[in-house]
Order: C-alpha cells, then structure tokens, then sequence
C-alpha cells in the first residue's frame, strides 16, 4: 500500500534530493526520501539489536563470579612471569 502524505523539507534538502534525481542515481524525489527512511529504519533496527547485545552482555557479566585484588593481582603476576619466561628478560 502506498500513502501520499504531504512532508515539508528545508530549501537545502529540497535541493539536495533534486540533485540526487538529477544526477540519475534516484528516479524521483519521493524515492530520494524512501530510501533516507529505509537508511534510518535500519540504522534504528541496528541499534537495538547492539542494544540487546550489550544488556544481555551485562547480566551476563552479572551473574559471573567477581574476583578479588589479591586473585587478580596473582593472575596478572603470573602471567608476566610467563612472557617473562617466554621471551627472556628485558634488555
């Protein structure tokens, strides 16, 4: 189903969507404008599938155990130790 709603655009846009149909990459100024919305819905679709992606991130992150200074600092020491051993020491 097509509608026909009236829509006001500035001078600047106007002329924009005149010069996409003249320079032959757009059929009319509607179809300029149909694609814009089609470039916003799938923007808007996009970020709200990133959205769900890092809230489900999130309460995953949540529901994961939390480690203490003293485990992380001991984790990150041993794996200094391993480059360490890995790459020789520092010059």
């Amino acid at each position: 189903m097509t509608v026909k709603p009236s829509v006001s655009l500035t001078d600047a846009q106007y002329t924009f969507a005149l010069e996409m149909v003249a320079q032959g990459r757009y059929a009319s100024v509607s179809a300029v404008l149909q694609q814009g919305l089609e470039l916003l819905r799938n923007q808007a679709e996009a970020e709200e599938l990133e959205t769900a992606a890092l809230r489900a991130l999130l309460a995953s992150r949540a529901r994961e155990t939390v480690m203490d200074a003293a485990a992380f600092e001991a984790r990150i020491g041993a794996m200094i130790d391993e480059r360490r051993r890995a790459f020789g020491p520092a010059s």
